[in-house]
């Protein structure tokens, strides 16, 4: 009888063997290959020989903590990375986002919930068609050499920086980008502490794009965080 088909590979990395076992035995369960490794160090050992799809890892660890595998993934491959979390660890999780993470999960969290975020991850992970000049996700069309948006068939007029922000969010759907990734990715290295800049542009692109700029699914707020872009079916 052929064995089931692995849905993906994905190393859960937590100093807590209870935790790192739960998660295992869950994302098995669901037809997942699953290692795990018990800090940082261990988990790069393991990536050498056990290339993962998906990287899940809690932030406080002895010898390499969850920021510093962010950091020294990132440097060198574009797997997506969730970190784990207790709630109040606001600073310590944008830290890990700055230094590459993708998504976060705050403990405790529900299988359910884990398991979406594991779907996200590994779907935005494949590559799509490329398009030169061109940005088609879900509601969205943007042509980055015309500077044109047009959303659910309708053309949207944009200033440059509304449309800077929105181009850089349309690259990166689905995932936490802190405020200051989006001040340096916009406005410069100077700006990271001027989080006034990125409120209002933010404020007018719901404006121009939300159905209802006072529930917005486009652009999702991450309290304390940064924003998350979600471009619709």
């Amino acid at each position: 009888m052929p064995s089931a088909e692995v849905k993906g590979n994905i190393l859960v990395v937590d100093d807590e063997s209870q935790i790192a076992r739960v998660l295992k035995t869950t994302l098995s369960a669901q037809g997942y290959g699953v290692r795990t490794a018990g800090d940082g160090e261990e988990a790069l050992l393991e990536m050498k020989n056990w290339p993962p799809d998906l990287i899940i890892t809690d932030l406080r660890m002895p010898r390499m903590d969850g920021i510093e595998l962010s950091r020294k993934v990132r440097s060198q491959s574009r797997i997506p990375i969730i970190v784990l979390s207790v709630k109040g660890e606001e600073t310590i999780k944008v830290a890990a986002l700055d230094a590459g993470a993708d998504d976060y999960i705050t403990k405790p969290f529900s299988t359910n919930e884990l398991l979406a975020r594991v779907r996200a991850a590994l779907r935005r992970a494949v590559p799509e068609e490329p398009q030169e000049g061109h940005i088609k996700i879900g509601d969205f069309q943007i042509d980055l050499s015309g500077h044109n948006v047009t959303v659910r068939g309708q053309e949207v007029r944009l200033t440059p920086k509304e449309f800077d922000l929105l181009a850089y969010l349309a690259r990166h759907p689905g995932k936490v980008i802190t405020h200051r990734v989006l001040l340096a990715a916009i406005w410069g290295a100077n700006s990271v502490e001027q989080p006034e800049y990125l409120r209002v542009v933010v404020g007018h692109l719901r404006k121009k794009l939300e159905p209802d700029e006072t529930f917005p699914h486009y652009i999702i707020t991450e309290p304390w965080i940064g924003y998350r872009f979600e471009p619709g079916d």
